[in-house]
């Protein structure tokens, strides 16, 4: 009787160099070099080119709710962490280089930014379709991985009616200390993208 069988397991990337280097010792330097080539073949893409604006980080940020789309942890708005910076710059300092031993690790953790889905460099598009909101610390992990070489999965978006990433606070505060705003470019930046979406979604 002959068993039904699915499709074939992709190889163990490791074995795939331990075929590589046995054939090598064996002195059989093109079977090396095929194994290589079928099983674990060189990809070269373009490298990932900032595209986004301000704005439309911020419509995806909005979008996915301020939520971590990797790990599911609530994220804060950058111009919310800047002003905490400044306000508080002994408690909650910011180093300019985001240097790790002068930066709150808030800075990394909580800290938004816009990944490909699916790594520009690996093929995918640079565009709203293929962006997620994730962490500069989940960012900088991920690189040009893909979710399944990472073992991570994807979480749904989430409310921005429940979590804005104290969006309405930044804005509300600014308001109330025009002040920080006048005295910081990288504020006001934040401040115009956060309206003009706030304005579409109106």
């Amino acid at each position: 009787m002959t068993m039904a069988t699915g499709p074939a397991e992709p190889p163990h990337k490791a074995d795939v160099l331990a075929r590589a280097c046995a054939a090598l010792s064996a002195g059989d330097a093109d079977t090396a070099k095929a194994i290589i080539d079928t099983d674990y073949p060189l990809s070269i893409g373009t490298k990932a080119q900032r595209k986004y604006t301000l704005t439309e980080a911020m419509r995806t940020f909005y979008r996915d709710g301020f939520l971590d789309r990797y790990s599911g942890t609530r994220l804060v708005h950058p111009g919310a962490l800047r002003t905490l910076s400044i306000v508080m710059p002994r408690e909650f300092p910011a180093h300019p280089n985001g240097k790790l031993t002068e930066t709150h690790f808030a800075l990394w953790e909580l800290f938004p930014t816009i990944d490909h889905l699916h790594p520009v460099a690996r093929g995918g598009a640079d565009d709203a379709s293929n962006w997620v909101t994730t962490s500069m610390l989940r960012n900088s992990a991920k690189a040009h991985w893909t979710l399944s070489e990472l073992g991570w999965s994807l979480h749904d978006a989430g409310d921005v009616q429940h979590w804005d990433g104290l969006s309405s606070w930044f804005i509300d505060y600014l308001a109330d200390h025009p002040d920080l705003a006048s005295s910081s470019a990288y504020l006001r930046r934040w401040l115009r993208a956060s309206r003009e979406v706030l304005a579409e979604r109106a």
